[in-house]
């Protein structure tokens, strides 16, 4: 399988949410191995998330999370009642009018 290196916006994402799984812990006055141990992780995996890394994965943010009081926001991500562009796309999809059904007689 051929690998491509991800797109700047995406590693410059990675490494915001690196930054601000680091500043929460740190302001939750944690140390790195306290929040692994309390997020059933390793410590170096705590370590490449608030690098920015792109190689965890989507249990271990939510474990952080949890830890950090904030998997509601893991939870808000993609909320599909708010997508706009999605909402969007099914309204030019919706039918200019809907008909009636012709029911049939009962005999």
């Amino acid at each position: 399988m051929r690998k491509f290196p991800p797109p700047e916006p995406v590693r410059r994402a990675a490494a915001k949410l690196g930054r601000d799984i680091s500043l929460a812990r740190r302001r939750r006055r944690l140390s790195q191995a306290s929040l692994a141990d309390r997020s059933g992780i390793g410590v170096n995996t705590v370590r490449r998330m608030e690098k920015g890394e792109l190689s965890g994965s989507i249990e271990h943010l939510a474990r952080v999370l949890y830890v950090l009081g904030e998997l509601e926001r893991l939870e808000k991500l993609l909320d599909t009642g708010s997508d706009e562009v999605g909402l969007l796309m099914m309204d030019e999809n919706l039918p200019q009018r809907i008909r009636a059904r012709k029911s049939k007689s009962a005999w």
